[in-house]
């Protein structure tokens, strides 16, 4: 890569397909959100996981943005565990 190289997305350097960019990036606001409302919450690790349906080792792996651990599938049934609708939107590329 050289210093004047730009990209739309962080992921995108380290990726070989626009669709595996667009997914990890998709993954990493999600997960993003729901980290952030957790903390916002005041929860232990342990009450995190309790409320969003996973094992407390899962959630430490969420609370420390480890996105290459979850699938897209997965984060949207935490969010649902915390009684959060999901919203996808389209824009061009």
């Amino acid at each position: 890569m050289r210093k004047s190289d730009s990209y739309a997305s962080v992921w995108d350097p380290i990726v070989n397909a626009a669709e595996q960019a667009a997914n990890l990036h998709t993954r990493s606001e999600l997960l993003e959100k729901i980290s952030e409302i957790v903390q916002q919450s005041g929860w232990t690790e342990s009450d995190a996981a309790s409320h969003c349906g996973i094992s407390q080792p899962r959630m430490g792996d969420l609370l420390c943005s480890r996105v290459s651990h979850f699938s897209l599938d997965a984060l949207v049934n935490i969010a649902t565990a915390l009684g959060l609708r999901v919203h996808v939107e389209l824009a061009p590329a």
